[in-house]
Formats: structure tokens, sequence, C-alpha cells
């Protein structure tokens, strides 16, 4: 387990791959705002418990275990942020600080009955998906259905 703060690390790398193709430690310093000192202590770490591979000066590559815990960091995030501003009302930059928080705390099964409830509540009945934040394909389902209704 890692603590919080490499868990945003390791997903602001997988959204940079996303984006850039291509992670670096200036893009990592720049996004979070942080110096490469602490990207670089943040990249030990995350290398440390294999879920990044970095050869210095190089660009950093997520292992399969990284990627996977990145994926299921933003799937948290999305389940509480839809929840909150969808389901609760919140305005949009309420909804986003609160789903940081929520996603910190909760459990994988709490977040499996929260997103179970989301889909009831928004109507996502039909996607029969059994939702589980550790399955890959369920998450993908789940993602692309809320895409195209909220």
């Amino acid at each position: 387990m890692i603590s919080k703060s490499l868990e945003e690390y390791l997903k602001t790398m997988y959204i940079l791959k996303k984006q850039n193709g291509d992670i670096r430690v200036t893009d990592i310093a720049n996004k979070m705002n942080c110096s490469k000192p602490s990207v670089n202590k943040a990249i030990n770490n995350l290398k440390d418990n294999n879920l990044i591979n970095y050869e210095s000066y190089g660009t950093i590559e997520l292992t399969i275990d990284g990627e996977n815990l990145a994926k299921k960091i933003l799937e948290a995030y999305d389940i509480g942020y839809v929840f909150l501003k969808d389901v609760l009302g919140l305005e949009e930059s309420s909804a986003h600080s609160e789903a940081e928080k929520l996603k910190s705390v909760l459990e994988d099964h709490t977040i499996n009955n929260l997103a179970k409830y989301v889909h009831k509540v928004l109507d996502f009945n039909n996607l029969d998906c059994n939702y589980d934040i550790n399955k890959e394909k369920c998450r993908c389902c789940a993602r692309n259905s809320l895409k195209g209704k909220v």
C-alpha cells in the first residue's frame, strides 16, 4: 500500500501518459506544482513498489500494476464526483474537492456500493455489469456509460 501523496503522483503520471505519451520529471513537477527533487523522491518510492520503471534522465514507464492502480484511483474519484455533483447536487468545484477527499478514505467495497447506487439513481440499471472497482471491464463499462449520460 502506498501513501495518498504517492497515489497523487501515480495518478498524475497516468494522466500525463494519456495526454502526452511520455512521462518526464519536469512535466510531473509542472502539473503538480512541486519541485523536481520532490518528484524524484516520489519516483524512487514508486519504483521501489514496482509501480514504475525509470532510469535517471529517461522517461518514466508505468508497470502493469502501476497503471492498474492509477486507473483505480481515478475511478474512485469519478464515482465520488458523479455522486456528489449529479446525485447530491453540489456545485462543480465543491464536488471536485470533496471527491478528492472521499477517494482517499473509502474502501473498495464502499466505492463499489456507491457506484451501484449512482447507477440506480441515474437509471443505469440496464448496465447489469456487476460493477467492481477491481475489474477493468466493469470500470470501462461504467465510465463509458457515465460519460454518455452525465
